[in-house]
């Protein structure tokens, strides 16, 4: 996901439909930071215990593919593939080249990979 997301916004697509999947490394991420962010937010009880982590890390993942799309002009619109009951991971994200970058989404993006102690993961979503 994250290489289409990279091409899609090299070659400025006008258009970006994606099926995210590939969301273990920002989990991984914040398990490795784990006792750090303990001591830096408690929101850190969020991914306290692994199925949470595991989830929430999906979750986050997903949240910073937007805002690094929004970041770079696109109007993004997230919405369900399938219904719940078929498939837990089932998102679409749909962007449309506006190009209106923003930087408040850049900045938003920044904000949460140094609140959550993810700014190792840094190049991965900004650029």
């Amino acid at each position: 996901t994250d290489d289409a997301i990279k091409f899609a916004l090299h070659k400025q697509a006008k258009f970006i439909v994606l099926v995210p999947c590939c969301q273990a490394e920002v989990a991984a991420q914040l398990n490795k930071n784990k006792n750090q962010s303990f001591g830096k937010t408690p929101l850190s009880e969020i991914w306290r215990h692994p199925i949470h982590t595991r989830e929430f890390g999906s979750q986050l993942t997903n949240v910073l593919r937007c805002l690094q799309l929004e970041a770079h002009g696109y109007q993004v619109t997230v919405t369900e593939l399938v219904g719940w009951e078929h498939s837990m991971k089932n998102e679409l994200i749909i962007a449309t080249n506006r190009n209106a970058p923003r930087k408040n989404a850049q900045e938003r993006l920044e904000k949460i990979l140094n609140e959550l102690n993810l700014e190792e993961l840094r190049g991965r979503f900004v650029y």
